[in-house]
């Protein structure tokens, strides 16, 4: 029953998201220094949130499934040009760096955002 609210359903998918946005940060960092590697990037989280959450829709999960439409998994990325850097990547480890530190920054406002609907929930039940 609680697992359907959707304060609980956006939080994790901005954890997600985070999460997912960390990885390629830490593969375009890993890759700055190969030759002709093109680094990605992922959409900012309202967009991808907005499209993928359409208020009654049914989605599903497998082929089996009767109803819905089944959409991908992962969130989708999309690949930085190349830029005019030495070895034609164009990754900038001060730009990384710096979105590393605001993607935790939006891991921890999805903790901190599920933390308190939870710390809600429990006041409203009496414990």
């Amino acid at each position: 029953m609680f697992e359907n609210l959707d304060v609980f359903r956006m939080s994790s998918a901005m954890a997600r998201h985070a999460g997912q946005r960390q990885a390629l940060i830490s593969q375009n960092v890993a890759n700055a220094d190969t030759p002709g590697f093109k680094g990605s990037e992922m959409p900012p989280f309202a967009s991808l949130y907005a499209s993928a959450d359409t208020a009654g829709v049914q989605r599903a999960t497998r082929a089996q499934h009767l109803n819905g439409a089944i959409q991908g998994t992962g969130m989708a990325s999309r690949e930085m040009r190349g830029g005019d850097s030495p070895n034609g990547n164009g990754i900038s480890l001060e730009t990384e760096l710096l979105k590393s530190a605001e993607v935790k920054s939006h891991h921890d406002r999805a903790l901190t955002i599920y933390k308190s609907a939870l710390d809600v929930l429990r006041a409203t039940i009496g414990k």
